[in-house]
């Protein structure tokens, strides 16, 4: 039997790409509960929804909150077995979550599925999970590759991308979900780090498909978007005591380049002071262990790795 379905979307602006979003989650080959966060929209989001998809579950907020804080209320406003979070400008073919969540049927081990998301066009790929370095460092694996090395056995898969993923809700709840001290970016990587430190499994359904349209909330290469980014390294950075680890001087001469290429490229501080604001909000929050060897990449240099980050700037 196939188990219980929610998808939770958190929706801030941008309608077109919400009803887009859900006219594509209606066609579905398979049933499921959607619930949307309307978190905080001035547009009308929540009514909008109400009006034209009137089998979506909507959440409202009062207020925009961090995207941590409004998925955990969404995804504990359902209580099906599986729980499958999805940006807003993500388009699904009509197999996606059926094909998305077949993984978890061969594997009880398995807690989280990353789907692979294309580029819009459909030649390119966005995302087939995320990979982690030895400075943990996140990624969105094989990024810019054709669409036909999707495949790719490397880098190898710390877990999925949050844009469309799926996760048991056992996994999700043990773990406490996403860690809302984290107001935006790198909170996927964070929980699908603490997923496999808690002994879960994670795969890849290569046939779950989507486009990722790419709504760009803050702004591509914005202050705003850079601070953001600077905080969640600067955060994970201290949680996961890189800077105590052997990836140490790894990851100062790593962080020192990026810095500097932003300040060269923007002529403000906005990524340095991101991460000593976000090394600081980490100084009274437990550390956490250092993830298993199956959830990190040891085979990318620091070379690939400035590769990488700069791909991720790419619109």
């Amino acid at each position: 039997m196939t188990p219980g379905i929610d998808v939770v979307i958190v929706a801030y602006r941008r309608w077109d790409l919400t009803r887009s979003c859900l006219e594509h989650l209606a066609r579905q080959s398979v049933a499921h509960r959607v619930v949307v966060c309307d978190n905080g929209c001035d547009e009308g989001t929540a009514d909008r929804v109400v009006a034209e998809f009137p089998d979506v579950t909507v959440t409202r907020l009062e207020r925009n909150m961090p995207y941590a804080s409004a998925c955990n209320l969404a995804v504990a406003v359902g209580e099906a077995e599986i729980v499958v979070m999805m940006n807003n400008d993500v388009d699904a073919q009509p197999d996606f979550v059926q094909r998305l969540i077949a993984p978890f049927a061969t594997n009880p081990v398995i807690g989280s599925v990353s789907s692979l998301l294309l580029r819009p066009g459909g030649e390119r790929i966005d995302s087939a999970g995320l990979v982690a370095d030895s400075t943990l460092a996140g990624f969105a694996r094989l990024r810019g590759r054709p669409r036909p090395e999707a495949d790719a056995p490397r880098p190898g898969l710390t877990g999925p991308a949050g844009a469309a993923a799926a996760f048991r809700r056992a996994a999700w709840e043990q773990v406490g979900g996403l860690d809302e001290a984290i107001p935006a970016y790198s909170e996927d990587l964070d929980l699908a780090l603490r997923l496999r430190l808690a002994g879960w499994s994670t795969a890849l359904a290569l046939d779950a498909v989507g486009v990722h349209v790419g709504s760009a909330t803050f702004g591509h290469r914005s202050a705003d978007q850079r601070w953001r980014a600077g905080y969640a390294r600067g955060y994970l950075l201290r949680l996961y005591r890189v800077l105590r680890s052997r990836a140490a001087a790894r990851a100062v001469l790593t962080e020192t380049i990026v810095v500097a290429g932003d300040l060269a490229i923007s002529h403000d501080l906005a990524a340095l002071r991101g991460r000593l604001a976000g090394w600081r909000a980490a100084a009274d929050v437990p550390a956490r262990l250092v993830p298993p060897p199956a959830a990190i990449d040891v085979q990318i240099d620091l070379l690939e790795s400035l590769r990488l980050r700069r791909n991720a700037y790419e619109r």
